[in-house]
């Protein structure tokens, strides 16, 4: 069970990108991919696990694929003409060639975000089919629930295959146009990486395509920001704890930190902030180069910090952004500023669950511990990991042991 979960894992979004360029037909490539996880469970603990599980997955899923279509008499001209004649023409070893399976992704990211499709549908559509996640982990992404998400993936695919929006990467002249939604999609992507360390591998795919991205667009500094953003994030993720923990950045063991990816990181926002053209992307990655070149936690410049996020605010004014500014701003104007801040958002963010933790780590600053421990408790109650409920848990219990003990 754990090998094929480890395989859906990584080989979903790869297999989903690739059935869809044989056959120009999303539910049909995630269908027939599904089809190929259960015949997975069935056979891998019977027969072993094959030698290559993803390029298995492709292979077996095309095949299901295949079969579909030809017992669907609609589908008979599709099975008799482009996906026959791809067929014939790649061999399995080239079915199973990570680098063909992983250019297809890019190929399914712009058809996920074509302009014909609304900006919520394309996020959500994307992160389904490229980051794998679940519907319900998707509904979680934006804060909704399970069944008004499903809807929107339904409608999501119905307009791509009711408006034939073609599948390949966009021309020159309408890269810029279709910029936005792209990077907004990588980042979600890395951001569910990061979240859940079983899926580590998302981090290194969202990445990659960034980088990708920067060669198709070179004179395009939101991109350059992301990746900045991203490599700047990645490099710290070693210290952050694993599955079983959580380490605040105030106590990380900053030895840990990917030195060679910070250095590169910090090129690139030095390269952005040259441009003087900053977008959302690259005042977050600047947040970051600042975050990573202070050797201790208590040298890190937060004035600079909190003028940042002043500039992110005014082009991103959106309640998750203010939260972030209201942490920093904890530390240079101290924590009752910080509170009154949170209190501005907290209609907006009311079940997310980083919102209460920031409110527990303030309250618990001026000394209120009891409504301390009632936030850390309702962030546990809301949060998608186990190691961060059990580390906000655990964070609640502290500080009711102490109001017990009248310490």
């Amino acid at each position: 069970m754990d090998d094929v979960e480890q395989a859906f894992r990584e080989a979903y979004g790869q297999a989903v990108a690739t059935l869809t360029r044989i056959f120009g037909d999303i539910t049909l490539a995630e269908d027939a991919v599904q089809d190929a996880f259960v015949t997975a469970l069935d056979r891998w603990p019977r027969d072993g696990v094959p030698d290559n599980p993803a390029g298995w997955i492709v292979t077996t899923s095309r095949n299901r694929a295949v079969d579909v279509v030809r017992r669907n008499r609609r589908g008979r001209e599709l099975t008799e003409g482009i996906a026959s004649d791809r067929l014939r023409t790649e061999s399995s070893a080239e079915w199973e060639s990570w680098e063909m399976m992983r250019d297809d992704q890019l190929r399914l990211v712009f058809t996920c975000c074509h302009p014909a499709i609304r900006v919520e549908h394309q996020v959500a559509l994307t992160l389904r089919l490229i980051a794998a996640l679940t519907p319900s982990e998707v509904a979680s992404a934006f804060l909704m629930s399970d069944e008004a998400m499903a809807k929107r993936l339904v409608r999501a695919k119905y307009k791509i295959k009711a408006a034939r929006i073609p599948y390949r990467v966009p021309d020159d002249a309408e890269l810029p146009g279709r910029t936005r939604a792209v990077l907004s999609v990588l980042y979600l992507v890395y951001n569910a990486g990061a979240d859940d360390a079983r899926r580590g591998h998302l981090r290194a795919e969202a990445i990659r395509l960034t980088r990708l991205l920067t060669v198709l667009m070179p004179d395009e500094p939101e991109a350059v920001g992301l990746l900045a953003l991203m490599l700047l994030n990645d490099a710290r993720m070693p210290a952050r704890g694993g599955d079983t923990d959580v380490v605040l950045l105030k106590d990380q063991d900053r030895s840990q930190w990917d030195r060679s990816l910070i250095a590169e990181g910090q090129a690139l926002v030095l390269a952005c902030l040259r441009r003087r053209q900053l977008g959302p992307f690259q005042l977050q990655a600047a947040i970051q180069a600042l975050h990573c070149a202070a050797a201790r936690y208590e040298d890190t410049d937060w004035a600079a910090i909190v003028r940042f996020y002043d500039r992110l605010i005014a082009v991103m004014p959106t309640a998750v952004v203010g939260l972030n500014r209201a942490v920093a701003v904890a530390e240079t104007q101290g924590p009752g500023a910080a509170l009154q801040l949170l209190d501005d958002v907290a209609g907006e963010l009311s079940n997310y669950h980083l919102l209460h933790a920031a409110r527990g780590a303030i309250l618990q600053r001026l000394g209120r511990r009891t409504e301390a421990a009632e936030a850390y408790s309702r962030a546990a109650e809301l949060a998608r990991t186990g190691s961060t409920t059990q580390f906000l848990r655990k964070q609640s219990q502290s500080l009711e042991r102490c109001d017990a003990a009248g310490g």
